[in-house]
C-alpha cells in the first residue's frame, strides 16, 4: 500500500522540541547476541533539553525518511493478529502508553532473538499522540480534532562509547498513519539499505 507524503510530513510537524508530540520514551542496550543489556523508560519531558533534541531527531528520522523507498507499507493478515502475536504485542503497548515494563522486555527480547547485526545496539521506544485536526475543503486545519492517532515508532541503532545511540538502522512507524486515520493493519518499516522486506518477516508471517 502506498504511503502519503503529506500524512508523514503532518506528524512530524509535531516531533520538535517546540511542539513534540511524544508522551514516554523507553528503550534497551543490547549485545552483540541480541541479550538485553540494560534498560530505561522515562516521560520524555523529563529528559534535558539536549536530550529531547537528540532523540527527536533519531525518532523522526523513521516518518521524515524517503516515502515508498527508505519507509514502506506492509500489511498484519489475520492469522498474523492473532493472541500472542506480536501484533498484539504492539497493541498492548500502544494501549498502556509504554508504562508497562514487563510488556517492553517482551518486545526487546522478541526482536534480540531475531536481528543479532554481530554488534551492540540499542533499541528505543517513543510514544506519541497527535490531535488530528480537521480539515477544510481548502486543506485549512481547523482547531477541532477528528481523533487521536496513539502510535508508536521505534528506532533500532548501534551505539558507541557510554552507551551513545546513532541514527537508526531500521525501526518502523506502528500503526501506519493513512488518510491521516489509524491504520491498525498496518505497519510502516524503515531501513535505509532496502532490507524492508527481510524485516517485515519479524512481524508477518
Amino acid at each position: 500500500m502506498h504511503i502519503d507524503r503529506e500524512d508523514m510530513l503532518e506528524i512530524t510537524r509535531r516531533m520538535t522540541v517546540s511542539r513534540n508530540c511524544f508522551g514516554r520514551i523507553a528503550g534497551a542496550y543490547m549485545d552483540e547476541e541480541g541479550y538485553v543489556d540494560g534498560t530505561f523508560n522515562t516521560h520524555f519531558l523529563k529528559l534535558t533539553a539536549a536530550e529531547r533534541t537528540r532523540n527527536l531527531k533519531i525518532a523522526k528520522a523513521i516518518p521524515f525518511s524517503d516515502t515508498n523507498v527508505e519507509l514502506k507499507n506492509f500489511r498484519f493478515h489475520p492469522g498474523d493478529r492473532k493472541p500472542g502475536s506480536i501484533w498484539q504485542l504492539l497493541m498492548a503497548l500502544r494501549e498502556c502508553e509504554l508504562k508497562n515494563d514487563a510488556l517492553l522486555l517482551n518486545l526487546y527480547e522478541y526482536l534480540g532473538e531475531r536481528y543479532q547485526p554481530g554488534f551492540p545496539y540499542c533499541i528505543y521506544v517513543f510514544q506519541g499522540n497527535y490531535d488530528v485536526p480537521v480539515k477544510r475543503s481548502d486543506k485549512a486545519e481547523q482547531w477541532e480534532s477528528e481523533e487521536v492517532y496513539s502510535f508508536l515508532v521505534c528506532a533500532v541503532c548501534p551505539v558507541s562509547g557510554d552507551y551513545e545511540a546513532g541514527m537508526p538502522d531500521w525501526g518502523f512507524l506502528f500503526p501506519a498513519f493513512s488518510n491521516r486515520s489509524t491504520d491498525v493493519e498496518g505497519i510502516n518499516i524503515y531501513s535505509p539499505e532496502g532490507r524492508q522486506e527481510e524485516l517485515a518477516g519479524l512481524f508477518i508471517k
